[in-house]
């Protein structure tokens, strides 16, 4: 994966813009009939980077550990959708997301699997081309996935992880903390749309969505607490 900057993000958003436009108006309106019922995670930022990564990337496999009620799912599969291919493969302990992503979305480019992914790691293709990791926070889940999710997978996979930057830094003791940790021993430059974290990030990335008439939230929401990097 080129490395992430915000000069190639803002590029892939002019790149893509009409594809993007089209996703953007059908989960704000998804999100407006669906109401309580669809708790949305990722924020504009982390989900527009999501899918404009994988537009870029073209992955023929994507794992996503944690679905909670499907909105990073839809973005996902919104990007498969639009490639013409790849296929994406689903671990959570709880099903929400099943009644919320629509058939049309899902088709025959999405494989769903209920329960945890710590006890049935072989499950996790081995030929994975990005990773996504939305599930448990808490620091225990982010050692067992450094020691046996990151390995399984191939060298140089594209991967994010949610939930880091809510503040400057990680919280203490949370999954945050660890894999923050372990990329600087690795050595591995990391991306983050977080207000917190980069807030010169989201400033000029506003610049760009708003010279495009991409201006519009999705969602109401500034909290971008993740994070984009390239295993090694």
């Amino acid at each position: 994966m080129e490395s992430i900057t915000v000069e190639h993000i803002s590029s892939l958003y002019a790149k893509y813009q009409d594809d993007l436009r089209v996703v953007r108006d059908a989960q704000r309106k998804f999100l407006k009939d669906r109401g309580k019922s669809m708790k949305a995670q990722l924020d504009d930022y982390e989900a527009e980077m999501t899918y404009l990564l994988l537009r870029d990337l073209r992955p023929e496999i994507v794992v996503e550990v944690g679905t909670f009620y499907g909105w990073s799912t839809m973005w996902i599969l919104s990007a498969l959708r639009d490639n013409g291919n790849g296929h994406l493969h689903s671990f959570d302990i709880v099903d929400n997301v099943v009644r919320n992503v629509p058939s049309e979305l899902s088709a025959d480019r999405w494989t769903f699997t209920k329960g945890d992914i710590q006890q049935h790691p072989e499950k996790v293709p081995a030929e994975t081309d990005y990773l996504f990791i939305d599930a448990d926070h808490g620091s225990r889940f982010a050692h067992w996935y450094i020691e046996n999710l990151f390995p399984a997978v191939p060298p140089r996979t594209p991967t994010s992880v949610h939930d880091v930057f809510h503040g400057r830094r990680p919280k203490p003791f949370s999954e945050g903390s660890v894999i923050v940790k372990w990329l600087a021993e690795q050595n591995i430059e990391f991306f983050t749309p977080s207000t917190a974290k980069a807030p010169q990030v989201t400033e000029q990335l506003a610049v760009v969505k708003k010279e495009l008439g991409l201006d519009e939230p999705v969602r109401n929401s500034d909290h971008n607490p993740m994070i984009f990097f390239t295993l090694p």
